[in-house]
């Protein structure tokens, strides 16, 4: 498939759309349970997934002969992650799923400042434009409330 389009981006769509998918999943698995437990279920779910989905397809390696500062980053994420998800599931049980999740991806404007200041990343002025439309956008969701 040559779509002409570039891997990374066909990548990040997939994750747009499974990300948009696991919202509305994930308020509907809520209704019946505290949402920090339903995040225990899901880390489950992923700790059983991902194991399966790397050796099926041969990506194995011995994760013991990482740098310690690979160690560090990733488990420094992966607590990131895990505090996204509850705070994630916590909004999902209280609000609506089309009010929570816009609201959420205000991360795009903490994932540009972040990468400006930490990675020395330099957004053009459109794309910092774009990033202020989205961020507006998200925070208009608020007001709908």
């Amino acid at each position: 498939m040559n779509s002409g389009l570039p891997l990374w981006f066909i990548w990040a769509l997939l994750s747009a759309i499974f990300t948009g998918a696991t919202a509305v999943l994930a308020k509907i698995g809520l209704e019946e349970v505290d949402p920090d437990l339903a995040t225990l279920i899901r880390t489950f779910v992923v700790a059983i997934f991902l194991p399966l989905l790397i050796f099926s397809s041969g990506k194995w390696s011995n994760p013991f002969l990482l740098s310690p500062r690979t160690w560090i980053f990733v488990a420094l994420s992966g607590i990131t992650t895990g505090l996204s998800w509850v705070c994630f599931f916590r909004a999902l049980k209280q609000g609506d799923v089309s009010l929570v999740v816009p609201v959420d991806r205000l991360s795009l404007l903490v994932v540009a400042l972040l990468g400006f200041l930490v990675l020395g990343e330099r957004p053009s002025p459109f794309s910092w434009l774009g990033l202020l439309l989205v961020g507006g956008g998200g925070l208009l969701f608020c007001l709908a409330e």
